[in-house]
């Protein structure tokens, strides 16, 4: 990524390599990144079921796990509709992060 024609303009515009580094290369690298992030932390809650249980955690997967083998439909329907809405509500801020990020992205 660093060989890039726009890498090498601004180096060769005597650019120091602290200035290419962040206003160019970190820029156009933000993207995937804000991306990755913003969307693994709601597959983080869904992972909590897992973990919660292999190791005896107490928390909302063993919650979930523990009521949905007792059948107690309102808490698991109550568990999967927090999960639901940190999913909409992070997904949206990721949104919202990427119009700092790019200024080439607008809300509309």
């Amino acid at each position: 990524m660093l060989g890039l024609d726009y890498i090498r303009t601004a180096r060769a515009k005597g650019l120091t390599n602290r200035a290419v580094l962040f206003k160019h290369a970190l820029r156009n690298a933000a993207l995937p990144l804000v991306t990755i992030v913003g969307l693994d932390i709601p597959f983080l809650l869904g992972g909590a079921i897992v973990t919660e249980s292999v190791y005896s955690w107490p928390g909302m997967g063993r919650l979930f796990w523990e009521y949905a083998q007792r059948s107690d439909y309102p808490v698991v329907l109550g568990i999967l509709l927090i999960v639901s809405v940190a999913v909409v509500v992070l997904t949206i801020v990721t949104d919202v992060i990427y119009t700092f990020v790019d200024p080439r992205i607008r809300l509309s």
